[in-house]
């Protein structure tokens, strides 16, 4: 499995990011290979880690080349004060989630 964890310090959201934000998630979780998303927030909520798994780097890859996901790529500085990104293959999960 792959994990590709987003994580970022939220900027201020508009319109268009809002509107990106949900084409691409749709498409993440609509690709053969999508297995979850998880996210995670710092107490204070300054920090936030958006993690996407999938079986394989064949979806990764599409997800990656997704033309309305290049877009937001593009225009990052605008709604995130900071970020940066995480790609790693997972050997091994345990509990009950």
């Amino acid at each position: 499995m792959i994990c590709c964890s987003f994580v970022f310090h939220p900027g201020t959201y508009d319109d268009e990011f809002h509107r990106l934000d949900a084409e691409i998630d749709a498409y993440a979780r609509g690709l053969d290979g999508f297995e979850k998303v998880e996210t995670w927030y710092s107490e204070d909520r300054a920090t936030v880690n958006a993690m996407y798994f999938f079986q394989n780097m064949a979806a990764v890859r599409q997800l990656a080349s997704f033309p309305r996901h290049l877009e937001a790529k593009g225009q990052v500085q605008r709604w995130y004060e900071d970020y940066h990104v995480v790609i790693s293959e997972v050997t091994a999960t345990y509990g009950r989630s």
